[in-house]
């Protein structure tokens, strides 16, 4: 990410930062980003990740509803598959993230119950 930063906005980089911290197989929401930061709100956190949320894990910032990015559902499956994200089925058969499950509040990490060597 060093490479980055010259050209990016500093609250670009903070947003870019947290995502990089969700665990595999765990989300934040857009809202759960912005209060983690204590600045912004949901809309200014999906128009980062919609700007450069390439360079980072973005299938795991996501809609509060649980709803896959549109445009990269089957993208962001793929990656809810291969990390083994919790999933749902909606009544229609689609699936979802199971936000319950997979909402990541950002506690373990901190709490050092995680791999403390990886920074």
């Amino acid at each position: 990410m060093g490479r980055m930063s010259e050209e990016l906005p500093a609250y670009a980089e903070h947003v870019l930062e947290v995502a990089e911290r969700i665990p595999p197989g765990r989300v934040m929401t857009y809202g759960d980003v912005a209060e983690w930061l204590g600045e912004g709100g949901p809309r200014q956190v999906g128009r980062v990740m919609a700007l450069y949320g390439g360079a980072v894990p973005w299938w795991r910032v996501v809609r509060a509803d649980g709803v896959p990015l549109p445009g990269s559902e089957r993208r962001a499956l793929g990656h809810y598959r291969a990390e083994a994200t919790p999933l749902r089925l909606t009544a229609g058969g689609e699936p979802r993230l199971d936000m319950r499950r997979a909402r990541w509040d950002g506690g373990e990490e901190r709490d050092g119950d995680r791999d403390e060597a990886h920074t």
